[in-house]
């Protein structure tokens, strides 16, 4: 074999090596455009999230399509933004983005409104309306609503929120209160005719005397409430109560 053609070989060969290490240069420098826009785009549908005072996985999805994402690619960075607690989930398919719960969750009127949205229809009642309303200092540790749906309880990172069921008939006396978040709320007849209506099943025969000694026991400060409303209140308890 001659010295040149030895040479002209590894000459070749070398040629073949380097072309073979550009493509992969080549790939790697793409690979790594394709995962900074994708990184891009997830920093940039996080921050639209955080202007949101809650959201389902729908909305994220329209979001998502203004950035050229699928809702595959979506499903995933849900996911991940909720391990990395850059959101909260409120039930499921239902979040809040951490950085806007933080800067509002010393507003009571941010809880209420959450109340409202996780469970539909519902308004705040029971106990912390009566709170609300500074007739009970009775300490709770859940946001408590009635609802025409079935009686259930959520405990979620942004506070743990308990609905009891109630009928049609007495789904009432509740208007919206406005404020930095707007939510309902019972009057504070209704709340506590909904609280002692449903501990009591219905009143169970009680008389209304045997209510007020309950009241008192209960610790509910009812000579706090207007005149107004604590007529409205008995004026229920009579219709309602069995003597």
């Amino acid at each position: 074999m001659s010295f040149s053609g030895a040479s002209e070989r590894n000459s070749a060969f070398l040629r073949l090596e380097f072309s073979a290490f550009l493509g992969i240069i080549d790939w790697g420098v793409s690979d790594m455009i394709h995962f900074c826009h994708l990184m891009k785009k997830k920093h940039n549908l996080l921050e639209q999230l955080k202007s949101l005072p809650h959201f389902g996985k729908n909305v994220v999805y329209q979001l998502g399509k203004e950035f050229g994402l699928e809702d595959s690619t979506v499903n995933t960075y849900i996911s991940r933004f909720l391990k990395y607690k850059d959101i909260i989930q409120l039930k499921r398919g239902l979040y809040v983005s951490a950085d806007f719960f933080h800067k509002n969750n010393t507003d009571v009127s941010y809880s209420f409104y959450l109340a409202n949205i996780i469970r539909t229809p519902s308004y705040i009642s029971s106990w912390t309306a009566l709170q609300y309303y500074n007739l009970a200092t009775e300490a709770i540790y859940s946001t408590t609503s009635v609802t025409l749906k079935v009686t259930k309880e959520y405990q979620t990172k942004a506070g743990n929120f308990a609905y009891q069921s109630i009928s049609k008939e007495f789904f009432t006396d509740f208007s919206l209160a406005k404020g930095k978040f707007d939510f309902y709320i019972a009057s504070p007849s209704k709340a506590l005719f909904d609280l002692l209506y449903l501990r009591t099943r219905q009143f169970n025969n009680l008389s209304v005397e045997q209510i007020k000694t309950m009241i008192s026991e209960l610790r509910i400060d009812i000579d706090e409430m207007s005149k107004e409303e604590q007529d409205k209140f008995y004026s229920m308890i009579n219709k309602y109560s069995h003597e």
